[in-house]
């Protein structure tokens, strides 16, 4: 996943996921000294709730000496989460949540936030148990194309959008909470509080009660994931990225999907 000379944009959100994957790629750095680490966070703008994880995403990169840079969505996009939720309420035809809204906006944060800082690659902390949600969600949606470009790391497709990469993708959440505890790192232990309405709760109570029931599942689907996106991947590629016609990012269509969801609330 990594190269020598790569500069990481290391996604450090304050959870224990994220804080626990900043220790080991600062450990990384040790015997790599040409890597270069930067940790960026994304502040939505949820009140009573982010204030908490910027502290502590802060004291952690201050503890290791990672230089840390936080971008918010008021002042990429003009909103916080907070007040989109509110403007969102006022539309009766509005079914997106707020979780769906968070996820593009918060992944176009990340790669502008990654550029700003130079980054050549995006570390993110998903673990085996994000990526398996992620997977069964898109073959619930028969979203094909999503399941191709989910990889542990991603494609090079467009100059402006910086590769992924999920070191954790075959670490199964308990054991980075474990990891977490046993080294005494603080994190942030409150979920979100628009979380409840997330779909992906459905899936994870669905694939924890088959690993409960059947050990090792969760791998058994990534695993499979992994060799199916080989034959999927000579499927003829319908997506082709160009430039928002708004914005100028990266983008499928005339129109990205940070700008359709921003035009309906404006």
């Amino acid at each position: 996943m990594f190269n020598i000379n790569d500069t990481i944009a290391v996604a450090v959100s304050g959870g224990k996921d994220s804080i626990s994957m900043l220790h080991i790629l600062a450990k990384m750095k040790t015997i790599r000294p040409k890597t270069t680490l930067i940790a960026v966070t994304i502040d939505e703008g949820i009140n009573g709730y982010r204030d908490e994880a910027l502290r502590i995403a802060s004291s952690e990169c201050s503890k290791l000496e990672v230089p840390h840079k936080t971008f918010s969505f008021k002042q990429l996009f003009g909103f916080t989460l907070d007040e989109l939720v509110t403007r969102r309420i006022g539309k009766a035809n509005e079914r997106l949540t707020a979780c769906a809204y968070c996820g593009v906006l918060r992944r176009r944060a990340m790669n502008i936030a990654a550029r700003e800082v130079g980054a050549n690659k995006i570390s993110t902390a998903h673990t085996l148990d994000d990526e398996v949600q992620t997977i069964l969600m898109n073959i619930f949606r028969g979203d094909l194309t999503r399941l191709m470009k989910g990889k542990p790391l991603t494609d090079e497709v467009h100059p402006t959008l910086v590769r992924k990469v999920k070191p954790f993708c075959e670490i199964p959440e308990k054991e980075s909470a474990l990891y977490a505890y046993v080294k005494k790192i603080e994190f942030q232990a409150t979920p979100c509080p628009y979380a409840s309405e997330a779909l992906r709760n459905d899936f994870r109570s669905m694939i924890n009660a088959m690993e409960e029931r059947h050990a090792g599942i969760k791998f058994s689907v990534f695993r499979s994931i992994e060799r199916l996106r080989l034959d999927l991947n000579q499927l003829p590629k319908h997506e082709v990225h160009g430039e928002c016609a708004e914005c100028g990012e990266p983008s499928s269509g005339s129109l990205c999907k940070v700008c359709e969801l921003l035009k309906t609330l404006k």
